[in-house]
């Protein structure tokens, strides 16, 4: 089962995300099958604390991917972003 998840990156005590299409069996900072984007929320500017290609992510969810719980609510804040725009 493909998941998409978060992929934990930068340095200790400041971590940031990249949101990744994964084998469920795979470690959280394994190999990943797409990257779909980032989030950092030590990031000052609220524009750059989030970034996701929704394209990419609704063509995996069609094919059965399933969100965790937090890249659930980043993907409900983005949409709705991208509505008010």
């Amino acid at each position: 089962m493909v998941r998409i998840r978060l992929k934990r990156m930068g340095r200790k005590h400041k971590p940031s995300y990249r949101v990744t299409a994964v084998d469920s069996r795979r470690s959280r900072d394994g190999i990943t099958l797409e990257e779909l984007g980032y989030y950092d929320p030590g990031n000052k500017k609220p524009e750059l604390r989030c970034k996701l290609n929704l394209e990419r992510i609704q063509y995996w969810l069609e094919k059965g991917a399933q969100p965790s719980e937090t890249v659930r609510d980043l993907i409900r804040k983005s949409r709705a972003e991208a509505a008010a725009k």
